[in-house]
């Protein structure tokens, strides 16, 4: 059984995100977790004429958003199909963000963050700290982000774009491998240079051992050179019409490059396709 957090704001994006999670665990036994946490600052839509202190503010805010969860669950029940596999529970928190996301995290062993975002000009904001972006980089879990236009179809194909630079234990890689055992998919590993050159020793190294860790399943080396590595994956997650794409966070800059891309030009990838963020797993 899995346990999946499933951060709302109540916008049209975390919704889709909420139903891509579904399609995407329909044949998996699931509890989800739909978490809303409220905050002091957040009481622009409460009429505050009447409130005294910080406690009733909280009541107020706690009870609206209970309200609007169990709205939510009534919608699920009326537009998504039911599933037997699938449980629901509602949280609402009064925290800081990503310390109520941590705590949910450790406390009933979530594994899998799946949460929603506004595509390439949400993702720019990230850098100034929107909450997916700090999600992904400040809380060591899987986390599937899933973009505004990002519709669920049958996973055929993942792009793992990487390096080969950043050595970190082979069991990082564990989602992927559910991935490819949940969906007839086949696993596509990019590496980019600016130059065309032969790998290095430790490259090599990376190398083998992914070819070690997927040997069961269906993959595949993709080497390209291009001085822009935005536009080769651009480029390539367009000719393989990629369904997600997979990364590692620990690789920081190069995960940063990808995802956080400081371009002023749209990149399709970010309103249209999954990524996938890896952690190390924690003991």
């Amino acid at each position: 059984m899995k346990s999946i957090l499933l951060p709302t704001d109540f916008s049209e994006n975390s919704w889709n995100a909420i139903q891509y999670a579904l399609s995407f665990f329909e044949n998996s036994t699931c509890h989800f977790f739909i978490l809303h946490v409220n905050r002091l600052g957040n009481i622009a839509s409460v009429d505050t004429s009447y409130i005294t202190t910080p406690e009733t503010i909280e009541d107020v805010q706690t009870k609206l958003a209970k309200k609007k969860l169990r709205e939510l669950l009534k919608r699920i029940s009326k537009e998504l199909p039911h599933n037997k596999k699938h449980k629901f529970y509602t949280i609402t928190d009064y925290n800081f963000f990503i310390e109520s996301i941590r705590n949910h995290v450790q406390e009933k062993n979530i594994d899998m963050i799946v949460i929603g975002t506004k595509g390439a000009s949400g993702l720019k904001k990230f850098i100034i700290g929107s909450n997916t972006g700090d999600v992904i980089t400040k809380v060591p879990c899987t986390t599937l982000v899933v973009p505004e236009n990002a519709k669920f179809k049958s996973i055929n194909e993942i792009a793992f774009p990487t390096d080969l630079s950043i050595l970190y234990h082979i069991q990082t890689l564990q989602p992927i491998s559910e991935v490819l055992e949940a969906f007839p998919s086949f696993l596509r590993i990019l590496h980019i240079t600016k130059k065309e050159k032969d790998l290095n020793k430790d490259q090599i190294k990376y190398k083998e051992l992914l070819e070690d860790y997927f040997f069961s399943n269906n993959y595949s080396f993709h080497f390209l050179t291009n001085d822009n590595l935005e536009d080769a994956v651009q480029c390539f997650v367009q000719s393989r019409d990629i369904d997600i794409i997979a990364m590692v966070a620990k690789n920081l800059n190069y995960f940063q490059r990808i995802l956080f891309s400081p371009t002023v030009k749209e990149i399709s990838y970010h309103t249209d396709v999954p990524f996938l963020v890896l952690h190390e797993q924690q003991n």
